[in-house]
């Protein structure tokens, strides 16, 4: 291999440099440069300086391994900045890999046909292009091992990143101009370890003792009582202008539905215990009682008996009933919480026109599941809960909100003309704000048009968001908040919740109640009337 020169050499550790410690455009899926150094090049580069005069360094074999390996790196940084300015939190590949099929199923059900080309061939051209560029780069540094001063002076440069890298790690402070990237294997490394954690059984024992769960439910006995989950519900709807500014309308509609059907409502803030996604962890933090941020805790927490609301409902005579229309595979959270019914998105049976990747809506399931479970006179009373799926990023298509509830389960739910309005929305992945505003506009109309069919019965309404919305919508910087309404009829149990911080109204302008998992105690307290 022969010696390259000084300005080629530059490029190829410039170009490698580069690769490993871009940062995240935020909130998109764009990357910056930045002046940072990488640690793993200069222990690349050290060691090959070191080991020169073996020959296998400079093998086709031993590129073709090294650039293989700076690819795996190159890809792991743009997952890692990308997943934590999106989401609000660190990658963690043994649990989120399991999610990847549905996610990018749930992307071509709603993105253009150019954009999934595009996608798709991102996914194949962009490691391919990588490698040969990394390999490229990498030929010139190899080079460089056969000139002498070449040699010393990558070793002394390599080595002194290194020693400014050990500094910044125990807390030294380095000249502002000399900053040394995050290592990517790092992040793998702490996979692995988190994959050693949950097999040896250290992750069970690391769980907080189970909550007992003691009410009397006397505040809410006789009543229908939902607990409505609303996907992506985060405060930033209320406190950014943009988005309550375009929500008054909507949400003054809203409580003329609380307040024409003779009920009120109290409203207060909750902080999730996740952000941007993943769902079930604030579902099981509520139901358990227990704090769970992450899916190794959500899996370690399921292979426990404990008590849950739902069990609880249960044994006080309640129909525990779950509605999800996003299950489309086994769901072992059912039995750990204890549900008498669950109607997944084969059995809600949805026939009608599709929108997104569920297919069905959040107005369907609430009707489906009334004439399955509420509407009967002689029944028991029911525990219903329901996450719903139509606020899910990104946001459209959006259902036309129908007015006449006998249509939802007809064969014609909706008429043409509603459906090509509806049909013809496309995400704009770089400025979702307006389709999240639509779709909590839905949102409302649809809970807001369920009080109104239902105006005789005796519902208590929990209204809860599981999390922000991803930081693409909710900004930098924003809270982990995210709204809490109590919708009913029995003054009893509104006073009981403003006496534990709420206030009267849907603005959630109180300060943080609770944590979603601490929610459950002041719940159940509050239920509990006869007690206060």
């Amino acid at each position: 291999m022969k010696p390259v020169g000084w300005v080629w050499l530059a490029v190829g550790l410039i170009l490698l440099n580069l690769s490993v410690t871009f940062a995240n455009i935020w909130p998109t899926f764009g990357i910056r440069l930045t002046h940072e150094l990488s640690a793993e090049l200069a222990a690349l580069v050290l060691g090959l300086m070191i080991a020169w005069r073996w020959r296998a360094t400079r093998s086709v074999v031993a590129l073709r391994v090294m650039s293989a390996f700076w690819v795996v790196l190159v890809l792991g940084r743009y997952v890692e900045v990308t997943a934590r300015s999106l989401y609000g939190r660190d990658i963690n590949l043994f649990w989120d890999l399991q999610h990847v099929p549905n996610v990018g199923a749930m992307f071509s059900a709603v993105a253009d046909p150019f954009l999934r080309i595009g996608f798709v061939a991102a996914l194949l051209f962009i490691p391919i292009v990588l490698y040969i560029v990394v390999r490229l780069a990498l030929v010139c540094v190899v080079s460089a091992t056969s000139v002498p001063k070449l040699r010393l002076a990558l070793s002394f440069v390599s080595g002194v990143v290194l020693l400014v890298a050990v500094a910044q790690n125990v807390g030294a402070r380095v000249p502002e101009r000399i900053q040394v990237a995050a290592p990517v294997t790092s992040a793998y490394l702490e996979e692995l370890s988190e994959l050693v954690y949950e097999m040896t059984g250290a992750g069970v024992r690391s769980l907080a003792p189970p909550l007992s769960l003691q009410s009397n439910l006397s505040g809410v006995s006789g009543a229908d009582v939902f607990l409505i989950f609303l996907e992506s519900y985060g405060t930033v709807s209320w406190d950014r202008p943009e988005f309550a500014s375009a929500l008054v309308d909507n949400r003054e509609q809203f409580a003329s539905d609380i307040t024409d059907t003779g009920r009120a409502v109290v409203s207060g803030r909750v902080e999730s215990t996740t952000f941007g996604g993943e769902s079930w962890l604030a579902h099981i933090s509520l139901l358990s009682g227990t704090e769970v941020r992450d899916p190794g805790t959500n899996k370690r927490l399921m292979a426990q008996d404990r008590d849950t609301l739902v069990k609880l409902f249960g044994r006080h005579g309640y129909r525990t009933v779950a509605v999800m229309p996003g299950l489309q595979r086994a769901w072992p959270q059912g039995e750990f919480y204890g549900f008498e019914e669950i109607y997944d998105l084969a059995r809600l049976d949805y026939r009608g026109p599709p929108f997104g990747w569920w297919d069905l809506n959040d107005q369907f399931a609430l009707a489906r599941i009334d004439s399955l479970e509420i509407v009967q006179q002689t029944r028991r009373p029911a525990f219903v809960f329901f996450p719903t799926v139509t606020t899910h990023a990104p946001f459209v298509p959006t259902p036309p909100y129908q007015s006449d509830w006998s249509r939802l389960l007809s064969d014609s739910p909706y008429d043409q003309i509603e459906l090509d309005r509806s049909w013809s929305e496309y995400p704009d992945w770089l400025n979702l704000g307006p389709s999240y505003v639509k779709a909590l506009g839905y949102a409302y109309k649809t809970i807001g048009g369920y009080l109104r069919l239902r105006a005789s019965r005796d519902l208590v309404l929990i209204l809860v968001g599981d999390h922000q919305p991803p930081a693409l919508v909710s900004g930098e910087g924003a809270s982990w908040d995210v709204p809490i309404h109590v919708i009913t009829t029995r003054q009893g149990l509104l006073d009981n919740l403003k006496r534990h911080g709420f206030v009267d109204g849907l603005s959630p302008d109180s300060p943080t109640l609770a944590r979603m998992d601490t929610l459950l105690p002041l719940l159940l307290d509050v239920f509990d009337i006869q007690s206060n």
